[in-house]
């Protein structure tokens, strides 16, 4: 059985391969103008130019990252955000239209609910008097 990769330290690697820092730029640019390969009025635009590639492989990266687990998930079923939202919306489409009643338009009140029958109560009370009279 193949050994599960450390994904934790295979991103750290790439963040710190894509990740380059003002100060870590600054210093290359240093040591490429003591070897002469820069021009020391060049450094300045340099160093930015490095900042910025840096910046857009650590975008290129995440991007990449992020494609890849929305992929794995999808593999493997589980619900993304989006697909929450969609239902939350379908949900509340439904019960909106369900509180509506059905067939009714938005703007149409609903009928008064019916009243229930008043119970019995005062008849069935009187019924055992009427038993203890006719006894006596």
């Amino acid at each position: 059985m193949a050994p599960v990769p450390d994904w934790k330290r295979a991103l750290d690697t790439g963040a710190q391969f894509t990740e380059l820092r003002r100060s870590q730029a600054r210093k290359l640019a240093s040591d490429l103008v003591a070897q002469g390969q820069l021009a020391r009025n060049q450094m300045s635009a340099y160093v930015d130019e490095l900042v910025e590639a840096s910046r857009r492989r650590s975008e290129q990266l995440r991007s990449i990252v992020r494609a890849e687990v929305e992929r794995q998930l999808g593999v493997i079923g589980v619900a993304t955000k989006r697909d929450l939202d969609a239902l939350e919306r379908k949900l509340r489409a439904s019960n909106g239209a369900a509180k509506r009643g059905a067939g009714t338009k938005p703007g149409m009140k609903k009928a008064a609910p019916k009243r229930a029958p008043a119970k019995k109560a005062a008849a069935k009370a009187a019924k055992p008097a009427a038993k203890r009279a006719k006894s006596a």
